[in-house]
């Protein structure tokens, strides 16, 4: 199947994909907004040729879209979930208290980027139509579509606060989390940044950067058509040895790096090291407009303080020359914290259908969003960041 049976919604038709070949590239990339790479069609595209997604995977695609005649007016990406695994909002206590309670939990329905925990919006909606008429239909059209999929509940994962605050009108339970986000404050070089820090981490940047001297590395920046496929292959050599050192199976395959370098690469920062001879550790980026991602890291040596140099300083050096306003990092870290990132709140939305679970999750919830906010306020008091320290 690569096309569900459309609706027609009022003047509007609403389709359900099971793959996103079938979308016409070009007038559904006409509507992703300007900060969010990852709903772009060349990586969903990249997720399902890789068979990452799709058949034989956890994370089966349903994609809704919306027209107006021939034109793609709205779109919202959602997969069937058979388990919790790189969603990264962890929900495996409220799976175990489903099967305590003899449910079900899995299928789910969760709208969410693949192994990519990154803010953005979810809902996708043409700006010269009412994002409230187009969301309407979609959600409406979502929960149906959760029904007869037989799923426990629908996710909304990293979406923007306004679409958080717009599910409330669907019986949408709230979910506040964090993570650490790099702000420019307008600063035109690193040591600018450097100046909103506190005396004593200063000193301790400082000192990590220059460690790197005499270690015999070339640190490089590369960007779009500067990316060749020798980098791509090194990328994948450090993100397979991070994965079966740290976390086991790899969530990615080397055919989605190719698919990257081939058809992605305009998104790309990629921040090397070399010892002269072989490329010996790094990062892979993603760029959209002024909102950078840092994605994978690797090394295939113990270089001390080179993670922080690939991860960190060499990306808000980036992000000082090249305007971008807001550089995450990814899940979790308070060694970001440590080295001026600011706790940020994150948001998730979830429908859960069956009343009883709905009325125990959303009193854990409750309780959850107040620790939250208070962790948020605590961690920000004691910033090394000295416009966030105290308040």
């Amino acid at each position: 199947m690569s096309r569900a049976k459309s609706q027609i919604k009022g003047c509007f038709e609403v389709s359900v994909y099971d793959s996103i070949s079938p979308v016409d590239k070009k007038l559904y990339n006409d509507i992703v907004d300007s900060e969010n790479p990852f709903l772009e069609y060349e990586f969903l595209e990249a997720l399902e040729k890789s068979g990452c997604v799709g058949p034989n995977t956890t994370w089966n695609p349903r994609y809704l879209v919306l027209r107006d005649k021939n034109k793609i007016i709205g779109a919202i990406t959602s997969y069937i979930k058979l388990d919790s695994y790189g969603e990264y909002i962890f929900d495996w206590e409220w799976a175990r208290a489903f099967e305590t309670a003899g449910l079900s939990y899995y299928p789910k329905l969760v709208v969410a980027i693949p192994f990519t925990p990154a803010t953005g919006r979810r809902i996708l909606v043409d700006p010269d139509y009412s994002f409230e008429e187009c969301a309407d239909i979609m959600i409406k059209r979502l929960i149906d579509l959760c029904i007869e999929e037989n799923c426990s509940s629908i996710h909304f994962l990293y979406l923007t606060e306004n679409e958080y605050e717009f599910l409330d009108n669907y019986q949408f339970l709230s979910r506040k989390t964090h993570q650490y986000h790099w702000k420019n404050r307008d600063y035109k070089c690193f040591d600018d940044f450097l100046c909103d820090m506190r005396s004593g981490r200063k000193k301790q940047i400082r000192k990590e950067r220059r460690s790197l001297d005499g270690m015999g590395l070339r640190l490089y920046t590369l960007y779009g058509d500067d990316i060749k496929e020798e980098h791509m292959e090194a990328m994948w050599a450090f993100y397979l040895d991070t994965h079966s050192r740290k976390w086991g199976s790899a969530y990615l395959n080397q055919e989605f790096f190719d698919l990257m370098f081939q058809n992605f690469r305009h998104r790309l920062v990629l921040i090397m090291a070399s010892d002269g001879n072989h490329w010996v550790g790094g990062t892979f980026n993603v760029i959209k407009n002024n909102r950078l991602f840092g994605r994978y890291w690797g090394t295939l040596y113990n270089y001390k303080n080179l993670h922080f140099e690939c991860c960190f300083y060499g990306l808000i050096d980036y992000s000082i020359n090249n305007g971008v306003k807001i550089f995450e990092a990814g899940a979790q870290g308070e060694h970001k914290f440590l080295r001026g990132f600011a706790a940020v709140p994150t948001y998730s939305s979830h429908l859960i259908l069956n009343e009883g679970a709905k009325r125990a999750i959303g009193d854990y919830l409750e309780r959850e969003r107040e620790y939250t906010d208070h962790l948020i306020t605590q961690y920000n008091k004691q910033s090394p960041l000295k416009y966030l320290y105290g308040k």
